[in-house]
């Protein structure tokens, strides 16, 4: 290995270290902080939507945690000459079975999400219309703590999670070494969505 691909590997290495140390002194309070979002809600689609938005985060014990997020898109659809507007709130339980400063963590709760379309003809805007859904979702994501007071996150959560789904349908829930439990329960999803952002505690 040349001397450059040493030292690379190592600071890599380093790092990582660094990152599985037991964290110590980190704040147990209540944080606050933007985050972004990209969801997928349709499972015919391959794209991906952008929203933007904050959470609030409530750290109940050195392993659990209480996260309340608030996400936010508006875009013009052209096509039908329409204004919609996406208002996705999710409230969630967080487990950490680790306590690190690199700190995995299992999601999961429940969301309710409002979309509105406001069909524009011409100068008139006629009464806007709006759909309502609720769901639960899961999925799996990590900390990393920025000193004692600040994460950074990324997790992957699936939504509208159902059970008793046709095993046929594209939107089975796939749950790695637990094909059994799949089996009896049908579990599917109707969307996914990876979350990132910054919490800064008090």
């Amino acid at each position: 290995m040349s001397l450059p691909l040493r030292g690379i590997a190592c600071a890599v290495a380093s790092g990582l270290c660094l990152l599985m140390i037991p964290a110590e002194g980190q704040a147990q309070g209540f944080g606050i902080g933007p985050r972004f979002s990209f969801v997928s809600s349709d499972l015919d689609t391959d794209g991906r939507n952008r929203y933007t938005g904050g959470m609030l985060r409530l750290r109940t014990s050195e392993k659990s945690a209480i996260e309340v997020s608030f996400d936010y898109r508006n875009h013009l659809n052209e096509s039908l000459k329409a204004q919609i507007k996406d208002f996705p709130i999710q409230a969630s339980f967080l487990f950490y079975p680790v306590r690190r400063n690199l700190a995995p963590y299992i999601v999961g709760g429940f969301g309710w999400y409002k979309h509105t379309v406001d069909p524009v003809e011409g100068d008139q805007l006629p009464e806007s219309v709006s759909t309502r859904r609720t769901g639960y979702h899961a999925g799996l994501g990590a900390d990393v703590w920025m000193g004692r007071r600040a994460t950074l996150h990324l997790d992957y959560r699936y939504t509208f999670i159902g059970f008793g789904g046709d095993e046929s349908d594209p939107g089975v829930l796939p749950l790695p070494g637990l094909g059994g439990l799949q089996d009896k329960l049908n579990l599917s999803h109707d969307g996914s969505m990876w979350t990132t952002g910054l919490t800064i505690y008090f």
